[in-house]
């Protein structure tokens, strides 16, 4: 059987091979296949022709699904695409700054997973539950990968070129441009984007991320868990 949506194409092809056409029936179908891809966790997505950053976490509003990650990376009604550069989504909000949070709803060959891309592998996210200072924490970002530390202080605030952002939680792990927007979780839980810092994965240095609870509450979203 082929299934075509031109009949009349599907024949021509099927005599242009010289296969017996007593032993092939020709269907009429509506289908419009697609390839599928995942939303994960620190890999990278594009902002319009340029920039790059990395997804944050995983999020549903109602039936759409989407991504959380940092303001600084885009405004709302920008366009993305993802990790291998394939029409993704759209900015529906975003603030910075003040604060650092933004989320982005995919097209539907995009399924948002519960996942960050860890050291060997996906790590799975059950929920967002804040991590205490002295705490170990780790960052997913596109630029350098998985990096640890530990949490230094939360309910911050940091000054950046731009201005203040404030609510952030400061931690000692590194990060470099292309990591913004990218995963901070603490074994399973989930607990912010990378906003900024100083230093990098070379030296070391000092980073801050919008914690994840913050940007939920202020857009309703819900934290895709598995």
């Amino acid at each position: 059987m082929v299934r075509a949506s031109d009949p009349a194409a599907a024949r021509a092809l099927i005599a242009k091979s010289r296969a017996d056409s007593s032993l092939v029936r020709v269907v009429k179908s509506a289908e419009q296949p697609r390839t599928f891809y995942d939303v994960r966790g620190g890999d990278a997505y594009y902002i319009g022709s340029g920039s790059r950053c990395s997804v944050g976490f995983s999020v549903t509003k109602g039936s759409q699904q989407g991504f959380a990650t940092a303001g600084h990376c885009g405004r709302a009604g920008q366009t993305t695409t993802g990790y291998n550069r394939v029409a993704q989504g759209t900015f529906q909000a975003s603030r910075f700054p003040g604060a650092d949070m933004a989320w982005v709803a995919v097209d539907n060959q995009w399924t948002a997973r519960p996942w960050v891309k860890g050291p060997s592998g996906n790590v799975t996210v059950s929920g967002s539950q804040q991590t205490a200072v002295s705490g170990s924490i780790c960052r997913s970002g596109s630029t350098t990968g998985w990096h640890c530390g530990t949490v230094q202080q939360h309910n911050t605030s940091v000054s950046y070129p731009q201005d203040t952002v404030s609510g952030v939680t400061r931690t000692s792990v590194c990060a470099e441009p292309g990591d913004s927007g990218g995963s901070y979780i603490s074994g399973s839980q989930a607990q912010g984007v990378t906003s900024g810092g100083s230093g990098n994965c070379s030296s070391g240095g000092t980073t801050y991320h919008q914690p994840i609870n913050l940007i939920l509450s202020a857009y309703g979203l819900q934290l895709a868990t598995g």
